[in-house]
Formats: C-alpha cells, sequence, structure tokens
C-alpha cells in the first residue's frame, strides 16, 4: 500500500471516531438534562398509598395499624337478639274413653316468644287447646312449668306465664308498615325437636284471609315464603331491624285440588296479637261480641239442596235464654242476611262481619221470615273468650 493511500484510509477512520464520540457525546448531555428536568405526575395507586404511609411516618412518626373489621350479617344479628327469647312450648292432652278403653295422653308442641319481662309469652291457641299440663323449654334448654292465662280462639292466639323472670323479652314492631317483599326471619322449633331453627324468606302479601273450616275466616294474615314446619307455629317473624311483626300461624301445602304447593306460610300480624294480649293480660280474657244463637251457615249449594229463600247468610237453630237474640225477639228459623251495611256473603262470613262491632253496641240485623224481609235491632251482648 502506497503512503497516500494509508493516510487516506487513517483520515476516514479518525473522521468517523470523531463522529461517533460527538454523537455519544450529545446523547448523554440530552439524557443528562433530560433527567435533571421536572418529570409528569403519573402515579399508581400503590405509589400514591406508598406516598402518603411515608409522608404521614415522616410528618407524625406513627406506625400505620391496619385493623380487620368483623362484619356481622344482619340475619344473625336478629338471631342473636330475639333467638333468647323464643321457647319451645310442650303441652300434655289428655287420653279418651274409647270402645277399646282409654288412650294415653299426647304430647303436643309449638313454639312461643316473651313479650314481658315478668314471665308472659304469646303461642298460638292451636297449640294450647286441649292440653292439661304445659311447659315451655327455653333457649338455654332449661325446662319452666307454663300457666295458660288466656286464648281467643278466632285469633288463633294464647297467653301464657311462667313463674319467673323471662330470660329475654322480644322488641314487638308495628305490622301495618309492612311492604311486599321485605325480608323476614322465622325462628321456632319445627316438629318440636329441632329448637330455634331459624328460616329465611320475604313478606310475600299482605292482608290474606284463609278460611278456619268452623265457619270464619281468619282475616289480615301476613304471607310468607319463610320456612314454616309443624311446631314454628306460636315462634317470631322477624324483620331486619329485629322486630317482631307477626306470629307464625299455619301453613298451606295443598289447594284442595291436589295441587301441592310450596312456600305458603301464614302469620297473624303482631298489631293483631298486640290488642289481644294486653286484654288477656288485663282481664283474664278477650272480649268478642255475640248475640246468643246457634246457626247454621247457608251457602248457594246448601240453599238448592234445602230450597232456601236466599242464597246466602246463617240460620238460626237455637236461641240462648235472656240473650241478646231472645231480648230483640229474634226467632228460631229466622235467616240472618245482613249486619248493618254489610251483607253476607262469600267473602263477608257472618263470625267476621259480627267481629267488625264490640260488645253492648246497637246493630241492625237484616232477616228473612215468613217470606219476608224485616229488620231487628239487636245490642250486642259480650264474650269471654278464654
Amino acid at each position: 500500500m502506497s503512503w497516500k493511500r494509508f493516510i487516506y484510509v487513517m483520515f476516514v477512520v479518525l473522521v468517523a471516531g470523531v463522529s461517533a464520540l460527538g454523537g455519544a457525546l450529545a446523547g448523554g448531555l440530552a439524557v443528562y438534562r433530560s433527567l435533571n428536568q421536572s418529570q409528569p405526575t403519573q402515579y399508581t395507586s400503590a405509589n400514591v398509598v406508598s406516598q402518603e404511609f411515608q409522608a404521614s411516618n415522616q410528618s407524625s412518626n406513627q406506625t400505620l395499624v391496619l385493623n380487620s373489621t368483623q362484619v356481622e350479617s344482619a340475619i344473625t344479628k336478629v338471631v342473636e337478639n330475639v333467638g333468647p327469647a323464643v321457647v319451645t312450648v310442650m303441652g300434655t292432652i289428655p287420653g279418651e274413653m274409647t270402645f277399646f278403653g282409654p288412650t294415653g295422653d299426647q304430647t303436643v308442641s309449638g313454639s312461643g316468644f316473651f313479650i314481658a319481662k315478668d314471665g308472659y309469652l304469646l303461642t298460638n291457641n292451636h297449640v294450647v287447646e286441649g292440653t292439661k299440663s304445659l311447659y315451655v323449654i327455653l333457649a338455654d334448654g332449661s325446662q319452666v312449668r307454663a300457666t295458660l292465662i288466656g286464648t281467643d280462639i278466632f285469633s288463633d292466639l294464647a297467653v301464657l306465664k311462667v313463674d319467673e323472670q323471662a330470660p329475654a323479652v322480644a322488641v314487638l314492631g308495628n305490622s301495618d308498615l309492612l311492604k311486599s317483599g321485605e325480608t323476614v326471619v322465622a325462628i321456632g322449633s319445627p316438629l318440636g325437636d329441632f329448637k330455634n331453627s331459624v328460616t329465611v324468606g320475604v313478606i310475600s302479601a299482605t292482608g290474606r284471609s284463609i278460611d278456619s273450616g268452623r265457619g270464619y275466616s281468619i282475616d289480615n294474615l301476613i304471607q310468607t315464603d319463610a320456612a314454616i314446619n309443624q311446631g314454628n307455629s306460636g315462634g317470631p317473624l322477624v324483620n331486619i331491624a329485629g322486630e317482631v311483626i307477626a306470629i307464625n300461624t299455619l301453613i298451606v301445602r295443598n289447594s284442595g285440588s291436589g295441587t301441592i304447593a310450596e312456600g305458603l306460610g301464614f302469620a297473624i300480624p303482631i298489631n293483631t296479637a298486640r290488642a289481644v294480649a294486653e286484654e288477656i293480660i288485663a282481664k283474664g280474657y278477650f272480649s268478642r261480641p255475640y248475640i246468643g244463637i246457634s246457626w247454621q251457615s247457608i251457602t248457594p249449594d246448601i240453599a238448592t239442596r234445602y230450597q232456601l229463600p236466599v242464597q246466602w247468610g246463617v240460620y238460626i237453630t237455637q236461641i240462648s235464654a235472656n240473650g241478646p237474640a231472645s231480648k230483640a225477639g229474634l226467632q228460631i228459623g229466622d235467616i240472618i242476611t245482613r249486619i248493618n251495611d254489610i251483607e253476607l256473603d262469600e267473602t263477608h262470613s257472618y263470625i267476621n262481619t259480627l267481629f267488625l262491632h264490640k260488645p253492648n253496641e246497637k246493630v241492625k240485623l237484616g232477616i228473612y221470615r215468613n217470606e219476608k224481609m224485616i229488620e231487628i235491632d239487636v245490642v250486642l251482648g259480650e264474650s269471654k273468650t278464654n
């Protein structure tokens, strides 16, 4: 290689090296300047928490302590509050003499709950009906003898009392404020064995009526889909606020046409139960109006069969001596078709219409007698439904 060619090559290498070094220096300077300029405030949530934690420590010299919080469900709280006031009611029905000899005593069971610290408690009439002795099993398993204070068969309610202080008292709510869809909790002793069992559901409807099969219907019932079984009768139906808003009473599983139904439970509004209980505790009985007659219901089928002149009403078969009907001049064979302005029909039974009034109140009866309609005024008497 000639010396001229060698010098040319070295010159090219030198220029390339200087160019590379200059580019590197320029790039480094740019990076340096960039690092020394203000950066955009873009943080992740973790960065923010970390910086706040550090700032807190630097400013107050305190250590951040994270406490775990135990969250109790509303339903659990309801059960804890009301459960101690719930009891299992046990009764003994005496045996009967039959063609084959006497039968043994029968044990029945239901539920109930304390409404007063001095030992008064509520249950259903059908739980204690016909019993000769009663005792209750408290939530802690102890047994206490109970006395029947009074009953009202038409509302299916009964008041019992134990001779000691109640371990807890249920808070009574206002059943008039209930709305469909509200969550409710039923507490009771299904089958008498599974004490203080808890089921949950909603208010399905209010203002329901169920035929008792005794010539009257139990009106204004609360319908719920909370599971209610035999033995739950008399137990409380509780809202999420922990207030008793009804007394579990009955279930419907068959429509009568063979269709099986589920989730059809019914309960007595606590406002009704409170009024009945207060009067029973004060007087030993609940007062109902009465006319003083024995009677037979008339329906369209019965009217057709016996060729009666009216489709609905009650046929008087017997009149009590010196009773309101006797004093007013009613006669055997009279048919009552109306009480004041309410005609007796499929939706207005004689008993339920009569119970819209009070003892000592004067009512006007529509009477069919001797192929004529007449009106008779009657002053209602007081029946002690104990």
